[in-house]
């Protein structure tokens, strides 16, 4: 198998966009957390991370700086999310072929979660409403998950393998994960691959509203809504956004002089068999999707310093992951860092991995653990763990794990090893 290393990162998050400005803002200890705009008075959960609109210079989202408005028109903002943060990875990447043959092995895997949940809602009010003929000729193209790999590839002249995942908020970990193999099977050198999402919308709140799952304690403190592992912790806050990566065969990336970030060693994945939204009590399939990817790492437990957990500040879910780790490290646990960057951007759905998994190679470039914020007071089930609370924590971190579980039990996991 080849190695496979990430040479290129892209961001459009609550904190803003830009790998660099993004992990600045994230270690200060900022959130992307705010009261949302939209009028939302009769709604249990009023709070969200949403993408800031404002000045590029500033690090906040202005469409137009990115995207034409014809492109604009035609797409859903899932779709310019991920379009954004894909240009911004492969110009980090320096890599810009134009032969063929580079061309046609470098190729595209992004998903979603959701992918264009709102413009549904709304063309279907349309036509119900209006009557047959009134439906944007753009709605469907506009809406569909795989479009935005399609996008991307269209922009850059990418014609190796192109795909989508949609496996709820697994998917960025999913996408990373898949593409990272299909360069090591040698069907592709260079793969741009992560997670868009923008269902925070008043029907993707009202959805989660109705499966009682989003934070709605906190409407007037919304920096404070998102606590994972935190005994006060009602819900998850739902973010919006866009993680993507570039991978590359290691041999390739340094032939060109690229700079790496990380290589990618581990990969694993599985099924709980169990509920369509809550995971299994015992945590078994969070276990086995570790467990798989430290087998195909060919590491142990004790080789990993840091974790970025899956935790998403709901009661459930939290302490059942805590319990998976307990018997991934054993009497170990206490040395390892862990902690949930979802306190700072919210759940980020099909997005959330792939944001996770940059947040996680950063934390091993710069040898910091990122905080969990708002852990005032943690749940008894976590005790000896260190789950970084309020501040981040500088420590040597050789391999860290990323972690993201979805709805329908689907379990996957990466292992990032730093390169020296």
């Amino acid at each position: 198998m080849r190695r496979v290393v990430i040479t290129g990162l892209g961001v459009v998050s609550p904190l803003g966009l830009g790998g660099e400005h993004v992990w600045r803002r994230l270690l200060a200890g900022d959130s992307g957390i705010v009261a949302l705009s939209e009028p939302l008075d009769a709604f249990p959960c009023k709070v969200g991370g949403q993408v800031p609109l404002g000045a590029t210079k500033d690090g906040d989202y202005d469409p137009q700086d990115w995207l034409s408005a014809k492109v604009l028109r035609q797409v859903e903002p899932f779709i310019a999310y991920g379009m954004v943060a894909a240009r911004q990875a492969v110009r980090d990447s320096g890599w810009r072929p134009e032969e063929q043959e580079k061309l046609e092995r470098t190729g595209v895997y992004i998903g979603s979660g959701v992918g264009g949940l709102e413009a549904i809602g709304d063309n279907d009010h349309i036509l119900r409403a209006r009557g047959p003929g009134k439906v944007s000729p753009f709605f469907m193209p506009g809406v569909l998950i795989n479009l935005l790999a399609g996008r991307v590839s269209m922009e850059h002249g990418f014609m190796g393998p192109n795909s989508s995942v949609v496996t709820a908020c697994s998917t960025g970990t999913h996408a990373i994960g898949d593409a990272a193999r299909i360069i090591a099977l040698d069907d592709a050198d260079v793969m741009v691959a992560g997670g868009a999402e923008a269902a925070l919308c008043p029907l993707g709140i009202e959805a989660f509203c109705a499966l009682r799952a989003l934070s709605t304690k906190f409407n007037d403190a919304p920096t404070r809504a998102s606590r994972p592992w935190d005994t006060a912790r009602d819900g998850f806050v739902m973010g919006e956004g866009a993680g993507i990566v570039v991978l590359e065969e290691i041999d390739h990336a340094r032939a060109r002089g690229a700079d790496i970030y990380a290589e990618v060693v581990g990969y694993g994945m599985s099924g709980d068999a169990h509920h369509i939204t809550a995971p299994h009590e015992s945590g078994h399939g969070a276990r086995l999707a570790m467990r798989a990817c430290l087998r195909r790492a060919g590491v142990g437990a004790g080789d990993i310093d840091y974790v970025n957990a899956h935790a998403t500040s709901t009661s459930l879910g939290d302490v059942i992951e805590a319990r998976a780790l307990r018997d991934i490290f054993g009497a170990d646990i206490g040395r390892v860092s862990i902690s949930s960057t979802k306190s700072q951007v919210g759940h980020l759905l099909g997005a959330a991995g792939a944001l996770e998994a940059i947040f996680t190679v950063l934390a091993l470039r710069d040898q910091v653990a990122p905080a969990t914020l708002n852990l005032d007071d943690p749940a008894p089930e976590t005790e000896g763990l260190d789950l970084v609370p309020h501040t981040p924590k500088e420590r040597t971190i050789r391999c860290a794990l990323s972690n993201s579980f979805g709805f329908g039990g689907t379990n996957a996991s990466l292992l990032f090893r730093r390169i020296e």
